[in-house]
Order: C-alpha cells, then structure tokens, then sequence
C-alpha cells in the first residue's frame, strides 16, 4: 500500500466495524463492553498516529535544524512480533527508533539520515515513527539487510501477507471469548462474538504498533 500508515488505518476501520457490527445482538452490559473496545482501538491508533505524524514526540535528537546521522534498517523477530526499526550511529553511540513499515526499507542500504525534532527522512523519504526511540538493543533477534536485495523481496508485502502474519496473535481469541462471557455472561453466541472480536483486535494490535512483514 501507498502510505505506510495506510495499512494500519485499514486494519483500524476494519477492526472498528466487526466489533460495531455486533451491537445489534447484545445486551446493554455487551453494548459498554463493546464501546469500550472501540473507545480503546479509537485512542491508541490515534495516540500512535499522533507520534508517527509529529503532532506527539518520539524522542527523536535532532534540535531546531535537521542534522545528518548514519543509519541503517534491520528487522526484529521477537517470538510473533515482527517490526522494523532504525538504527543510528553518532559520536560512538547508538540508537534505534521503530517505524511504520515502507517498501523502501526492503532494499534499503546502510545511508544517512536527516532528523528533526519531529520527523526523520532517510534519502529523502520521510518514515512514520511507530514508537518512541530507545538507547537499548530492541530484544530478541535483529536482522540486518542484504546487501544485495531480493528484487522479488517487495512483492512479498502486500496486504494479504500483512494481515495473515499480523492474524498469528488471533490465538488469543478464544480466551478473550470465555473471559468475556465469565464477565458478562451470555451463551454460545456471546463467546464466538467475543472470540471473534478479540482475534480482531490482537490483530489490529499488531499492524497498529508497526508490523514488519518483509
């Protein structure tokens, strides 16, 4: 897709209307709990997006004027998260700084990078922040990018691949189904409701916080 927040606002709206689109077979307590899973994916993606756009801070070191840093892209697999980060090298230290996933990162080689306060591009190409920067190693494995790129690698990330891996946290699903009826009571009907509408929102989790699928 186009934009990188594109995907994540698609998978939003989608994750929106299965949740509302059970309202009309609940009861009143069903209802609340229903508006306030939607309450709750509304305030997070906009939160993210707010960081991803600048509106919020990322913690990003650049002062008034952008300067240049060194950058490069790698890919964390962390049991079933996959994300893409930057990581930047200046003056002996390193940071690295989530973001949203762009095809560009496919093939993108060790460059420079200029930030800002709010906003970082790396050849000219802005990337969307999927959370703030952190002075540690992200955890668990961190691979770094051929240098000679799969030029069949970008055909590998469309949407149907993104939502199929970001769907591996739907496991969750069905616990969500029987936490829900214990909650609120409610028979078969209210656990597959309540089953489908949680592997929705693991789902949309995933994409929202800035899934990798390269």
């Amino acid at each position: 897709m186009g934009h990188p927040l594109a995907y994540p606002a698609l998978v939003t709206i989608g994750t929106l209307a299965i949740t509302i689109a059970w309202v009309p077979f609940a009861d009143p307590e069903q209802v609340a709990m229903l508006g306030t899973v939607a309450a709750i994916i509304l305030g997070y993606t906009g939160f993210r997006f707010a960081v991803a756009l600048g509106l919020l801070p990322a913690g990003l070191r650049g002062g008034s004027d952008e300067r240049e840093v060194a950058v490069r892209r790698v890919r964390q697999q962390h049991r079933l998260e996959s994300r893409a980060w930057l990581e930047f090298a200046a003056g002996g230290k390193s940071w690295w700084l989530p973001v949203y996933f762009d095809t560009a990162l496919v093939t993108l080689t060790p460059t420079t990078a200029e930030i800002g306060r709010r906003a970082v591009a790396v050849d000219g190409r802005r990337m969307y922040p999927a959370g703030r920067v952190r002075d540690s190693e992200p955890v668990g494995r961190l691979i770094d990018n051929p240098e000679r790129a799969d030029p069949e690698a970008i055909g590998r990330t469309g949407v149907g691949r993104r939502v199929l891996l970001d769907a591996q946290g739907a496991v969750v699903g069905p616990f969500a189904g029987l936490l829900w009826v214990y909650v609120a009571g409610g028979g078969v009907g209210a656990f597959v409701a309540a089953t489908i509408v949680g592997a929705a929102t693991a789902t949309w989790l995933s994409a929202v916080r800035g899934s990798d699928p390269s």
